[in-house]
């Protein structure tokens, strides 16, 4: 594992390192960060999820007042754009809870950057083309590191579109809302179905439908709807997609 091909170019001095790069792309809800944590865990990649950074970058645009709950107001992308670039970002796996710790400047973020009023301050924030291209260099340097399984709406479109492996993680509104509830009533939380429901179809129009890179599958992706698969099912459909693909299991 985190093998790595030879970019046999002429006109290169030094070889470049291309590590396995496996995409998982979708929207939220749809089984996503379970899948690649589990891929990533038994492999030894790195893991990434795309969809933290742009949560990240809405909550701290939030929190300096670049951006309110009105979706509808204008934001200063330049403002924005230096928000962006100021922010050191680490992603630290978390064996204990099975997720991944986020840091920010030196100090975690808890839990709040994966609620559903932050994931739309994300989607605000990820229309914006320049946001878009501060966060592409960050990403795309994961792969240089080591073997790199990628959770997000584009990675296998636009960040890695030469990915080994590519996979569109997808499921209905219906299912995501339900799923939501189940994690925020388990967590002891307050869960309004129709409010969580109306929201993901919100983001979900914002995403698909926006100018610059709007959440699709790549053309060469497994489509996969995970409406009625539970995560073992989703992860042993998709460990056969990589295997077809050449990625090697130990376990």
């Amino acid at each position: 594992m985190s093998a790595f091909i030879p970019d046999t170019n002429d006109n290169s001095e030094t070889p470049s390192l291309r590590y396995p790069v496996i995409c998982i792309d979708g929207p939220s809800g749809a089984g996503k960060g379970t899948v690649t944590w589990r891929l990533a865990q038994t492999l030894g990649y790195q893991l990434l999820d795309s969809g933290a950074l742009y949560r990240i970058v809405g909550l701290k645009a939030f929190e300096a007042g670049l951006i309110t709950a009105d979706a509808s107001q204008a934001i200063d992308e330049t403002a924005l754009l230096e928000l962006t670039q100021s922010l050191q970002i680490v992603f630290e796996p978390n064996s204990d809870s099975g997720r991944v710790d986020i840091i920010v400047n030196g100090a975690k973020i808890g839990e709040q950057v994966r609620n559903e009023t932050v994931g739309g301050y994300a989607s605000q924030v990820a229309v914006y083309p320049k946001v878009r291209q501060a966060l592409l260099k960050l990403q795309q340097d994961m792969a240089t590191q080591s073997g790199l399984v990628a959770d997000g709406r584009d990675m296998g479109t636009v960040v890695f579109p030469d990915a080994d492996v590519k996979v569109y993680l997808t499921a209905s509104a219906t299912a995501r809302a339900e799923r939501r509830v189940a994690q925020l009533l388990k967590a002891g939380q307050a869960a309004d179905f129709d409010a969580i429901l109306a929201t993901i179809k919100a983001r979900d129009e914002r995403d698909e439908n926006r100018a610059t890179a709007p959440s699709k599958p790549a053309e060469d992706a497994l489509v996969l709807d995970s409406s009625n698969l539970d995560a073992d099912a989703v992860y042993e459909l998709v460990k056969k997609h990589c295997q077809d693909k050449g990625v090697c299991f130990n376990r």
